[in-house]
């Protein structure tokens, strides 16, 4: 039987004792019509309590209070999104965003955009950037965007990178638009996250861009392009990494050495022991550790 959340609350002085108590009937309340599926999503109060509840002293009942309006789902979207937006209590604003991720509801986007970009706590700004990560194509654009602003600082473009790579393929169609960018810091991320789409897929398109990088005008996407590979089981990326041994910038060199080690292919052994006579001693290392690995890795392979 259901029972309303202050006809289960015990009478006390104490203002943080009748807090938990309410909240602990709220959550009892909403948990059972929940799991009965008679939960009334237009119960705007309830839902407006509930985002209260996020901010409950207690950590594990914040985490049932996410919980419940992660199962409601885009009904809440709103009054989380009000909370973010405005709420005082910082605590609930940094729940308010990690709920959001739960939900990934597209609708969410631009007020989560705001909050990583100009709310003063960190912890806000790097659950957004989550939430945003989770949300997938809706927020790719954008993110691209912030990416090619000039005004943003290097920490806030990481994050916005971090959430493109977590996207993956489903940020796909984005960031092959964005492969040609004329933005240094679009195309890094690009790349970066080109690698977790062929991660997913190993598609002839997505390795193909990661190959093409190794040429690339700019060290700094030669070098990505070069790590990027070492994640990805494509063999034919193995002859374009040898070539990229040879490049004048160290750590594409240095980045192409770890990813031949982590690929384990044979065919790189001649260049490998090759560079172990250069005349860096920390290429002498890496080199010395990538044949290693690729030894190892034909002892499994005889097992």
């Amino acid at each position: 039987m259901s029972h309303t959340a202050d006809s289960m609350s015990p009478t006390t002085d104490d203002p943080l004792l009748a807090l938990q108590a309410h909240n602990d009937a709220l959550i009892a309340k909403v948990s059972e019509q929940i799991s009965f599926g008679t939960f009334d999503e237009d119960d705007h109060q309830t839902l407006m309590q509930l985002v209260e509840g996020l901010g409950d002293p207690r950590g594990l009942m914040r985490l049932r209070f996410a919980e419940a309006l992660g199962d409601i789902g885009e009904p809440a979207t709103p009054f989380l999104v009000q909370a973010l937006q405005t709420h005082e209590n910082v605590v609930v604003r940094r729940a308010a965003a990690k709920t959001l991720t739960i939900i990934a509801d597209p609708a969410a986007v631009p007020p989560l955009l705001e909050a990583f970009l100009h709310d003063e706590d960190t912890v806000v700004k790097g659950s957004s950037a989550g939430a945003l990560a989770r949300t997938g194509e809706a927020a790719a654009p954008f993110l691209l965007d912030i990416l090619a602003s000039p005004d943003h600082a290097q920490n806030i473009k990481g994050h916005a990178a971090w959430a493109l790579a977590f996207m993956g393929s489903e940020a796909e169609a984005s960031l092959y638009q964005a492969i040609n960018s004329d933005s240094l810091d679009v195309r890094c991320a690009v790349i970066g996250a080109l690698g977790h789409v062929a991660q997913e897929k190993t598609d002839e398109k997505s390795c193909g861009l990661l190959i093409s990088a190794l040429t690339d005008p700019e060290p700094l996407i030669r070098a990505e392009a070069a790590s990027a590979l070492g994640q990805v089981n494509y063999p034919a990326s193995v002859p374009h990494l040898i070539l990229a041994l040879q490049d004048t910038d160290l750590d594409v060199r240095k980045a192409t050495i770890n990813s031949l080690g982590k690929i384990g292919d044979p065919q790189a052994m001649d260049a490998l022991q090759t560079a172990l006579n250069d005349e860096l001693s920390v290429i002498q290392t890496l080199a010395r550790v990538a044949i290693n690995q690729i030894e190892r890795r034909a002892e499994e392979d005889d097992w």
